[in-house]
């Protein structure tokens, strides 16, 4: 999926770095994809993020998809003067140290099945507190991999819909 969504925002005209945080493997579904994670250790992923992040202007734009969200997680806090962040099937936990006015963007399925309603209730508020800019969409009839049309989750109006949105966020700080 990442792969898909990196040549996607190059498409677009988008740099691009894209960190290997999974040993080259891919998966094709949540239960292989936690499986993966505990194989390579979530503490190893972290840490090839952050290197991967320590050649990057501080202004970056993180993207995070599902657990790229969770990695975002991890990093954030290290990188106060990123320029936005956008998150696809995941949230990340806004750091103490968030630059109010920053802009984050979300796209989470309704009835994701690892981000509840609530959690994403209690998301926004706490990132409106830290005055934050939020956009937060979620998308009726859609399963956790949504935008991935590699996955039996994808749902082709809700993807195009998040990619018009994700790149109309990202083309507004060029």
């Amino acid at each position: 999926m990442e792969q898909d969504a990196a040549e996607r925002f190059r498409y677009a005209g988008f740099e691009v770095d894209l960190p290997d945080l999974y040993a080259g493997k891919r998966t094709e579904s949540l239960r292989e994809g936690f499986q993966l994670m505990a194989q390579i250790g979530w503490p190893a992923i972290c840490q090839l993020a952050s290197e991967a992040m320590h050649e990057l202007p501080e202004s970056t734009i993180l993207v995070g998809f599902s657990m790229g969200a969770g990695a975002i997680d991890n990093l954030w806090h290290q990188r106060p003067e990123s320029k936005a962040v956008l998150l696809f099937h995941g949230l990340a936990d806004i750091p103490r140290n968030v630059r109010p006015g920053l802009k984050v963007q979300t796209h989470v399925a309704e009835a994701d099945p690892l981000v509840s309603a609530e959690q994403r209730a209690l998301w926004v508020e706490s990132a409106q507190t830290a005055e934050v800019l939020v956009e937060d969409h979620s998308y009726s009839d859609a399963g956790h991999f949504f935008t991935d049309f590699n996955s039996s989750d994808y749902n082709s109006a809700a993807s195009e819909l998040a990619w018009r949105r994700a790149l109309h966020f990202l083309a507004s700080f060029d």
